[in-house]
């Protein structure tokens, strides 16, 4: 009987002994919550309804109204310049944007996220407007399909990294959407920053400034064809490896050609451009997947399949206009279905960082024919001049063409291999 009451003793001691320890970590984990919910408070700060008679107030302090713009981007943990010096940028920045407000002045606004330029349908004919514009005032300007204004500049900051003396420059960047990024590359004590400025638009063409970046730079070059490419210390998912843009000017007649027969052809998911060929083993280079580019190029429009089927009679059209080959040859090699009499569509995924081409030269041949000279550029291995195609097209009085043939060199970088998986493999 004396056992049992010290084991029941002895059991009830460790049940209140195990009952103390619980509350006692029930408490200190809600002192902890609340101790991490004050703190959490004094971090955050909820919103503030700005009332009319606050907002010039709000809108001067513009470094703090607009940091969370860019929320997403990895930022240094130290700037290279001062708090003066980010003013004066920014400053600057607003009076370049202040200075092609004209073109701005009847866009229409869209509803887009805080980190867009806040406008829609701004055409590639009014990018380039507001580079040359900005270029005449003598700020280095830039857009994907223009040549840099006052690149001069940019090559003298270069000069300066390459002995290792402090500079700094900034490229004005018009992107598609009209937005002006103001991207200023610091090279301070030994290291490299860019200091971002976005400006976005209100209505009537008013400018005013989105947010504002700092981001370590891990490497700068500017290549002998004039490429300056750089990359950042952080790289975010999906981004590209390295940034860039074309310094030195591309004849008109050259940009033109490219975007006509060259642009929308890949590097990697299929063989037109990474295979010697001509009529005579055309074979070679027919995959289903092609297809999806091929129709882009020919109608400027985007595929759309029902059903994932092809009528081949818009198939055969198009292959046979584009490429020196045969229904026959199409119908053994490209997936066609005689029982629909249809091709089957053949999906590609976007593989990352593939190289583009651009042609550097050209000659108009004596039977019509039109001989390219095209430089695979892939800056995202910091390859301006990878290979070099010789493509050959044939122009149609209706404005449609006909590729011949190809032939491609090894130049900076091995030919890459064509690697496709169509959804159905």
């Amino acid at each position: 009987m004396e056992d049992v009451k010290w084991l029941i003793k002895k059991w009830g001691l460790l049940i209140l002994v195990v009952l103390l320890v619980i509350i006692a970590g029930l408490l200190y984990w809600n002192t902890l919550r609340t101790k991490n919910r004050k703190i959490a408070e004094e971090v955050w700060e909820p919103p503030v309804e700005i009332e009319s008679s606050t907002v010039e107030e709000a809108d001067a302090n513009t470094e703090t109204s607009t940091e969370s713009a860019y929320w997403f981007i990895p930022q240094a943990s130290d700037c290279l310049i001062s708090e003066t010096e980010r003013e004066q940028l920014q400053s600057m920045a607003l009076s370049a944007a202040e200075s092609v407000s004209g073109i701005y002045e009847d866009i229409v606004l869209a509803e887009a996220p805080s980190y867009s330029s806040g406008i829609r349908d701004f055409t590639s004919e009014q990018r380039k407007v507001v580079v040359e514009e900005l270029g005449k005032i003598g700020l280095v300007s830039v857009e994907e399909n223009s040549d840099m204004q006052n690149h001069e500049t940019l090559e003298d900051f270069y000069a300066d990294y390459l002995d290792d003396q402090d500079s700094m420059v900034t490229v004005f960047e018009v992107q598609r959407d009209g937005l002006i990024g103001a991207v200023t590359f610091i090279y301070r004590k030994g290291a490299l920053q860019t200091y971002y400025i976005g400006i976005r638009w209100k209505e009537g063409g008013v400018p005013e400034i989105q947010g504002t970046s700092v981001s370590d730079v891990s490497e700068i070059n500017l290549t002998d064809k004039g490429y300056f490419i750089y990359a950042y210390e952080y790289v975010m998912a999906h981004a590209s490896l390295r940034q860039y843009w074309r310094t030195e000017p591309l004849s008109e007649e050259c940009r033109e050609l490219t975007a006509k027969y060259i642009s929308g052809l890949s590097y990697i998911n299929y063989n037109v451009l990474v295979t010697n060929w001509d009529s005579s083993n055309v074979e070679d280079i027919l995959m289903p997947c092609m297809f999806e580019d091929i129709y882009r190029i020919y109608t400027g429009e985007n595929l759309k399949a029902q059903n994932w089927k092809i009528p081949a009679e818009e198939y055969e059209k198009i292959m046979t206009t584009c490429f020196p080959v045969s229904v026959e040859q199409l119908r053994e090699n490209c997936g066609y279905d005689e029982q629909s009499n249809s091709y089957e569509y053949e999906m590609i995924y976007a593989s990352p960082y593939p190289p583009f081409g651009e042609v550097v030269d050209y000659t108009e041949n004596a039977d019509g024919t039109i001989t390219l000279i095209v430089d695979g550029v892939w800056p995202d291995y910091n390859s301006d001049l990878a290979f070099r195609n010789v493509v050959k097209v044939e122009p149609f009085e209706d404005g449609t063409f006909r590729y011949l043939s190809n032939s491609i060199e090894k130049r900076e970088m091995d030919i890459p291999i064509a690697r496709w998986e169509g959804i159905n493999e």
